[in-house]
């Protein structure tokens, strides 16, 4: 199995907290069936992303586990205005392997149709706009629609693993049943944290949406999809975005 969102690297942010949880946490995934693991972390209001931090960390544990798991890089995007703009300019620096696909943090909107043209700019520049987590976003809750839409622009949506198992509530849970039953998931991922709580493990989530969906949507949603985000490859089962070009919306023109 290939996770695309962990927060694995050591004292970076509201992830691992030392060089040996991070450790644990590769051995717990390693040891579940992931071959395959993207360390996002966060870039947001509270963990900037230093590059110049982040890189050894990544190098170290690279070369620590290899041959037992690999590691990518990529980054839990706050799509704030900043961040935004940076991305605009920049468009591969954020992005898994820099090959296009985007983990995309919903900023706490109470309406969410303003994201809609964002998404549009973002994909203008080669930018493919993973949603992380959406059944754990509030506004996403009473708002699905959106996320039809989105994914119709070339969206995609990424729901964690432990969100099947109720680890987010009730309410989180039935979102996630509700999503992957109108197939509007194309990612599950662990988003680990820490070796307790949110641990950085799939099997467990693999194994209940093979028993309700069928092996063929949890292959796809745990390996062919994530193998594909690795690469920069489009999923094979992709909406087109639009041919139209989405105008951008009017506080990005500041």
């Amino acid at each position: 199995m290939v996770d695309i969102h962990s927060h694995i690297l050591p004292g970076i942010d509201d992830g691992s907290t030392s060089m040996e949880i991070s450790v644990e946490m590769l051995l717990m995934a390693a040891e579940s069936g992931t071959t395959d693991i993207v360390a996002t972390p966060h870039k947001n209001a509270d963990y900037p992303y230093n590059e110049e931090v982040i890189a050894p960390l990544f190098r170290e544990l690279s070369e620590k586990f290899a041959g037992i798991i690999k590691l990518h890089l990529g980054c839990d995007f706050h799509l704030s205005l900043e961040n935004i703009h940076e991305a605009l300019a920049s468009p591969s620096k954020y992005t898994i392997n820099g090959k296009g696909y985007l983990m995309s943090e919903l900023p706490n909107l109470s309406s969410l149709g303003a994201m809609r043209s964002v998404f549009g700019r973002l994909i203008q520049r080669g930018i493919t706009p993973v949603i992380t987590h959406p059944e754990r976003v509030r506004a996403v809750q009473t708002q699905l629609d959106d996320i039809k839409e989105w994914i119709r622009d070339g969206c995609y949506m990424q729901v964690t693993a432990q969100s099947f198992m109720g680890r987010f509530g009730k309410r989180s849970q039935a979102l996630a049943e509700t999503l992957l039953d109108e197939d509007l998931v194309h990612f599950v991922a662990s988003d680990g944290h820490d070796t307790k709580d949110r641990i950085p493990v799939l099997k467990q989530a693999y194994d209940l949406v093979s028993r309700r969906w069928g092996v063929e949507k949890a292959d796809a949603l745990f390996i062919k999809n994530p193998t594909a985000a690795l690469t920069g490859e489009r999923i094979r089962s992709s909406p087109s975005p639009r041919e139209k070009k989405t105008p951008l919306f009017s506080f990005l023109r500041r």
